[in-house]
């Protein structure tokens, strides 16, 4: 009779003489007679189908297989199925149970973003699930990511609306705990463009840059998305002798002659200054724009 044993497997990456494994453990059985377990490793090939990568049958509440780039690749969302069964009655297994899809290799988190052009900072996490290798003993241990930004081709073509705050970022390996076994972090800010250019997308994307190690060779990261809200943008002026127009619609004229301040902001280092002289001649005394300083 098939029962099932409460084995719970879970998968959790592990350095093995500086090469990279993931490990499939579970709770044996208790008190019982001594169980042998057979653990099937397999990988998501498309969506809803899984692929062997490896079988095996220990009797011990582990066991390893090796991210070798080949078999088994940065990007691969893999599985660990294990069943159990007492040594001489193989025939006689307990339910085969699932481990939780384990996704090896990098990671953005949020996984997609949307952000208002309002130059407010959000901050994007970039994490290795899987351990950092050191390739040699005179290498500083890290993996560096290029981050690069692109438009997703929206309605009026021109350069993405984001900007980061930094072009790459250094994995440096810690002890993996949760997901994480390399975080760094990165800022996020919508341009301010001043056009009404309607909802824009773009991505993030994040390259190894020169890895010796093959498994990083030949891996690209999934993107980010990066939705950016379009805010329309206040206006003000001075035109002609000057007539003045605020932010919020209001209207009146200054004659005055001299340097004045147009308009500061009160949230960042932001102001614009005007210069008025006197062009009306004897007949009118009337002052005209005719210099600007902003900041």
């Amino acid at each position: 009779k098939l029962t099932s044993l409460a084995l719970q497997p879970a998968i959790t990456p592990e350095l093995v003489q500086g090469r990279v494994h993931l490990k499939c453990s579970y709770s044996p059985p208790s008190p019982e007679p001594p169980v042998q377990f057979r653990v099937l490793w397999s990988r998501l090939s498309s969506p809803g189908k899984r692929e062997q990568i490896h079988q095996e049958t220990t009797p011990q509440p582990f066991s390893y297989v090796e991210m070798d780039g080949a078999n088994l690749r940065l990007g691969d969302t893999v599985f660990c199925t294990v069943t159990a069964f007492r040594r001489g009655t193989p025939e006689q297994q307990s339910l085969p149970e699932d481990s939780k899809g384990f996704y090896a290799g990098i990671k953005f988190l949020p996984e997609s973003l949307e952000i208002a052009e309002d130059g407010k900072e959000h901050v994007l996490t970039v994490l290795s699930t899987v351990p950092i290798a050191c390739p040699g003993q005179d290498d500083s241990c890290k993996m560096t990511l290029q981050l690069s930004t692109e438009d997703l081709g929206s309605q009026v073509p021109g350069p993405p609306d984001i900007a980061l705050s930094a072009c790459q970022v250094d994995l440096l390996p810690e002890p993996c705990s949760g997901s994480s076994c390399a975080a760094a972090t990165v800022t996020v800010t919508a341009v301010t463009d001043f056009a009404q250019d309607g909802n824009r997308a773009s991505r993030v994307s994040a390259r190894p840059a020169a890895p010796r190690d093959l498994l990083w060779r030949a891996y690209t990261p999934r993107d980010v998305k990066v939705t950016v809200r379009d805010l329309p943008t206040g206006n003000c002026y001075s035109f002609t002798d000057p007539h003045i127009i605020t932010f919020d619609g209001r209207r009146y004229d200054s004659h005055k002659i001299g340097t004045f301040l147009l308009c500061r902001s009160e949230s960042r280092a932001f102001e614009v200054h005007i210069r008025q002289w006197d062009c009306g001649g004897h007949r009118s005394a009337t002052a005209c724009n005719c210099g600007v300083a902003a900041r």
